[in-house]
């Protein structure tokens, strides 16, 4: 059922004009706040506010109507504002910025902007209302200040950096900093207005223009001109500022010198002996690729392979440093004795090679040799010390004797060795009758580098035993090669060969673990209850890390380090002293007793057995065989014994043959012996045996 309107009912508003309703719209949809007050005789009431105004002060909008500005502000803003009010009603369109609190607690930045409306009649003018605009612009502000310290922070960075900065606009410096100028030696007031090209090479300015152009962002290297007219090498990069688009950019530039002159003496290394300054196989090989190239052919050269006779012996004697001035030397001498336009490299150790460009006649290369050999051999002091090598030299003709660069050099090296083989200290030509007629060395480290690396070495075991007891002390670890021709070969006969084809370290290293695993799998049988001495090279001391390598080797097979003895020999101990102390030590500290072998057959300096951790001395056998016939013998192992007792060092003596040797040996206080009057070396297998059919503690018969 339908109900009939109420009649008593209030008429309704009127719908309020178009104009008015536009204007409602617009009040809404501009991105400021409003907020218009009338003035009343109740002071100034929101007459109308819009939402995004109420929105921000976090209430509604039909609240906000009537009430006064004073009750819609918060405290400290109209404490802030209302001095611009006053004005503002005065007639005064004023304008503020403040800080005011949000209904979230944040703070925020409020731009103000007051407008009086005026009423005119009968010619005065009253102020209706006011029509208060706020702008929040927190935002516009903290970006205005982070630009404002972005730009101070890059006025710093400018001021601070090594890097030349430079700010231009279509190719026109506006700004630089120190680092750019002092890179080009102009003033700030000579740079600015100038073109960036105007400082680059003009090989490069098309390159620049071109990178500019393109914005290239990631660097490339030019070259500018100083003010005073040097050349200085450049990276560049450039990068557009934000904001400025392609009007405004920005030009780091580093001066990459340093880099430059690196890179040189890096080329300059990789092309040179870093001694002698010479240059070396790599650069002989492209000298040579030159004058062996078809634009050459018509010209003869001569190639001089240089070998210096028992240089090895200076090194050992004197030490390294001493040899390294001794090369030095020989470089300068041979250099000295060659015309510009030949050329001396260093291909390694002690070797040297001369090549002489568009040399004719043999003749005249046989005597510029015999003149190098000459000059080389002039006596040469060092320390002190009179010195004179003399050089092995083998030589081979371009063309007669190949076309390409390593045939040349391979057969300049095969005269060198004929030369040497002929007697040392000469000249020899190659001749064809020299190819397929290898040198015994080359055979022979042929064969030894097949053994090494397939395996074909053993071990020899010899008992040390103590005198008077008979007791077994310990093993000597001792390699033998299983030659292929020759049977069972000693290692007097093949490490000199070892040592000088580079082969003594993986040769010592297999020795080493080989030792240790032989020794552990007896102990573990409940046999040998004794160390092993394991002797270790000159050369292997120099190039390993003896100390690392020994602690892995003893981890790996489960060796205790109370039963591995290093045996080294006087020579080691003064070699690279400071090195070989530390190392020594630290065997030391790990638990490895060391002892000092052939003891009295070299510089026998006293005073390394008393700087150095050792445990043994071994008196040479050359001392013990002659006893006690030898009365000077005698007399030396006496001294070696009580030397080595003084010094709380366990003596052992080496080749005891005779029940009359090992009774000297005993009256003197030597402690052990080994020596075929004990036992002989034996392989892994006779000394297993060896070990079952005796007991650890026995008496051994001499032969």
């Amino acid at each position: 059922m339908r109900t009939k309107p109420r009649t008593d009912q209030a008429p309704s508003r009127l719908a309020p004009p178009v104009g008015a309703t536009l204007l409602h719209l617009v009040a809404q949809a501009v991105p400021v706040m409003l907020a218009y007050f009338e003035q009343g005789p109740a002071g100034l009431r929101c007459g109308f506010v819009n939402q995004r105004f109420a929105d921000f002060l976090g209430r509604g909008v039909d609240d906000l109507i009537g009430q006064s500005a004073r009750d819609i502000l918060d405290a400290p803003t109209w404490q802030e504002i209302s001095p611009l009010v006053r004005r503002a009603l005065a007639g005064e369109a004023v304008q503020h910025v403040c800080d005011c609190p949000r209904a979230s607690g944040t703070a925020r930045v409020l731009e103000f902007s007051l407008q009086p409306e005026q009423a005119t009649g009968d010619g005065d003018s009253t102020t209706r209302g006011l029509l208060m605009l706020v702008d929040d612009i927190t935002e516009r502000r903290a970006a205005e200040r982070a630009l404002r310290l972005g730009e101070e922070r890059m006025r710093k960075f400018a001021e601070a950096t090594e890097e030349g900065l430079v700010f231009h606009r279509d190719g026109r410096i506006v700004d630089t900093n120190d680092a750019l100028l002092r890179m080009t030696g102009y003033t700030l007031a000579e740079a600015v207005g100038r073109s960036i090209f105007d400082f680059i090479l003009p090989k490069y300015r098309a390159l620049a223009q071109e990178y500019t152009r393109r914005g290239r962002e990631y660097p490339y290297e030019l070259a500018m001109r100083h003010k005073d007219g040097h050349i200085v090498p450049i990276e560049a990069v450039g990068k557009t500022m934000p904001g400025h688009e392609d009007e405004f950019r920005v030009v780091v530039v580093r001066d990459i010198t340093a880099r430059k002159q690196a890179q040189e003496r890096a080329r300059f290394l990789s092309l040179h002996d870093p001694l002698t300054q010479l240059p070396n196989r790599s650069h002989l090989m492209l000298e040579l690729a030159q004058w062996t190239s078809g634009a050459f052919r018509r010209r003869r050269a001569a190639l001089l392979f240089v070998d210096l006779d028992h240089f090895k012996t200076v090194n050992e004697s004197l030490g390294h440093e001493a040899g390294d001035r001794l090369l030095c030397e020989m470089a300068r001498r041979l250099q000295d004795c060659v015309k510009a336009m030949d050329f001396v490299a260093r291909v390694g150790g002690d070797q040297f090679v001369v090549l002489l460009n568009n040399r004719r006649n043999r003749d005249a290369v046989a005597a510029l040799a015999d003149r190098l050999i000459e000059r080389v051999q002039a006596t040469y002091v060092s320390d002190g010390t009179r010195l004179s090598l003399s050089p092995s030299i083998g030589i081979s003709v371009f063309p007669d004797d190949g076309y390409g660069p390593d045939e040349l050099l391979r057969r300049a090296d095969t005269a060198m060795q004929q030369a040497k083989e002929s007697g040392r200290g000469t000249r020899l030509f190659y001749t064809a009758d020299m190819e397929g007629q290898p040198t015994e060395v080359l055979q022979q480290e042929h064969l030894l580098r097949n053994a090494v690396f397939h395996e074909a070495l053993e071990l020899h075991y010899q008992p040390q035993v103590q005198l008077g007891s008979g007791r077994l002390m310990g093993f000597e670890a001792l390699v033998r090669w299983r030659h292929p021709e020759r049977g069972l070969v000693g290692p007097d006969e093949f490490i000199p060969l070892a040592e000088s084809r580079g082969l003594i370290s993986p040769i010592g290293r297999w020795v080493l673990r080989e030792a240790c695993r032989q020794l552990k799998a007896w102990q573990d049988e409940g046999l040998a209850m004794v160390p092993v001495a394991v002797n270790l090279s000159a050369i292997e001391f120099r190039q390993r890390d003896v100390a690392g390598e020994i602690a892995s080797v003893l981890q790996e097979t489960g060796l205790a380090p109370r039963y591995l003895e290093i045996e080294i020999t006087e020579t080691t101990l003064m070699q690279h002293a400071e090195h070989t102390r530390a190392t020594l030590q630290a065997l030391r500290n790990m638990g490895v007793a060391v002892t000092v072998d052939d003891f009295g057959t070299g510089y026998s300096s006293l005073i390394y057995l008393k700087r150095y951790p050792l445990d043994k001395i071994k008196v040479d056998r050359s001392f013990v065989v002659d006893t006690p016939t030898d009365g000077d013998n005698v007399a030396i192992v006496t001294a070696i014994v009580q030397l080595a007792r003084s010094l709380q060092l366990q003596p052992v003596a080496e080749g005891v043959q005779t029940t009359a040797q090992l009774e000297l040996l005993e009256r003197l206080g030597c402690e052990l012996a080994q020596g075929f009057g004990i036992a002989r070396p034996m392989d892994a297998e006779h000394t297993h045996a060896w070990l079952r059919t005796r007991p650890q503690a026995h008496h051994v018969a001499t032969t």
